[in-house]
């Protein structure tokens, strides 16, 4: 009967994983999204009306950088076909007699949009240039207009955080803490499982405390380096408020050691903690309160979902770095980090103190 044969541990692997990974990924993730926003993506359109005023909707649909007018579909069986090939990713239906509508000024006029909601952001991104390209031309052809006819009060948004209303300045600062955490579990814990394994692990309280202490400062020092020179790098909207950064941080990295020591106590090797941690990865992506609300998530969702770092870590560094909250505003998530940090740490504490 084979064996299967294990080499001894190598204090490089836990410097591969937690270091080499996070500088792969502070580079590799961002770069799908360097555009921040979706550009050309192709719809149809169904122009019934054949008027000076659907012919203006179309130029200036033709002038965004968001959609291209992929084709001018006869009717909407036709459109719908285009969908269904993949071909374009909306229809835009102008239906007969809007431009004599428009012109009178009588309501109940309707422009019909219909968009591919597989994809949330593309279907958004093309429905706002639809809506804004529709209602440039409304508001040019209603000029002259006795009032009510058209809104004379101008409504202009304005982002307050991410400013380029991007979705890489959207999405990065929350990922980041997941990569963050689950370079650090992966490496920490799959180490001291092969530590324990191999017969090399000491059980001595000063031995646990140090590994604790160098691991953390691996995870320090890789949650500076993301939200320091990683954001600047990436000009993502970053030092909101650095002097809060500085202590939670270290608290960050220290429960996430925590946690994968206790993890790497409780299996037999490097090998049973990766195929233990691996799958957590996209559930704690939404578990971390970032995609969606967690107020919204069910009682006992949002329960399992505060026992993992990465989501008191969610709401403390977004707001930190993104909004420039205060310490005192993000108190209850680090209350919570605080309280994971003395579970975490007093059951791998015990366990890896106890001579097996």
């Amino acid at each position: 009967m084979r064996q299967r044969q294990y080499r001894a541990p190598d204090p490089r692997d836990l410097v591969a994983v937690a270091v080499v990974s996070v500088l792969f990924y502070a580079f590799y993730y961002p770069a799908p999204y360097a555009h921040q926003v979706v550009e050309r993506l192709p719809i149809a359109v169904v122009d019934a009306d054949r008027s000076a005023v659907s012919r203006a909707i179309v130029r200036n649909l033709q002038a965004a950088h968001e959609v291209e007018i992929a084709a001018d579909a006869p009717d909407m069986a036709a459109a719908r076909a285009l969908v269904r090939s993949r071909r374009v990713e909306g229809i835009l239906l102008i239906p007969h007699d809007v431009g004599a509508a428009v012109a009178k000024g009588r309501p109940g006029a309707g422009i019909a949009v219909w968009l591919n909601g597989a994809y949330l952001l593309r279907a958004e991104a093309v429905g706002k240039t639809i809506g804004t390209a529709i209602a440039a031309t409304l508001e040019g052809r209603l000029a002259g207009l006795p009032a009510p006819a058209v809104a004379r009060t101008p409504v202009v948004a304005r982002p307050l955080f991410n400013t380029t209303e991007g979705y890489r300045d959207y999405i990065f600062p929350a990922v980041a803490n997941i990569i963050l955490q689950q370079t650090l579990l992966f490496a920490v814990a799959r180490f001291v499982a092969e530590r324990r394994r191999t017969g090399r692990w000491q059980p001595q309280r000063r031995a646990v405390l140090g590994v604790w202490v160098a691991c953390t400062t691996i995870g320090t020092l890789s949650g500076l380096f993301y939200f320091g020179l990683v954001y600047w790098l990436q000009d993502i909207p970053h030092g909101g408020n650095v002097a809060a950064l500085l202590p939670t941080v270290p608290l960050f990295a220290a429960t996430v050691a925590a946690a994968a020591m206790m993890v790497g106590s409780m299996v037999r090797s490097g090998d049973d903690a990766l195929k233990l941690l691996i799958p957590t990865s996209i559930p704690f992506v939404f578990l971390s309160g970032f995609a969606w609300p967690l107020v919204a998530m069910p009682g006992w969702v949002r329960a399992i979902a505060w026992t993992i770092p990465v989501t008191p870590a969610t709401h403390i560094f977004v707001p930190l770095n993104q909004m420039g909250a205060s310490l005192g505003e993000v108190r209850g998530a680090v209350a919570m980090l605080v309280v994971q940090l003395a579970v975490f740490g007093s059951v791998a504490g015990y366990r890896l103190t106890r001579s097996d």
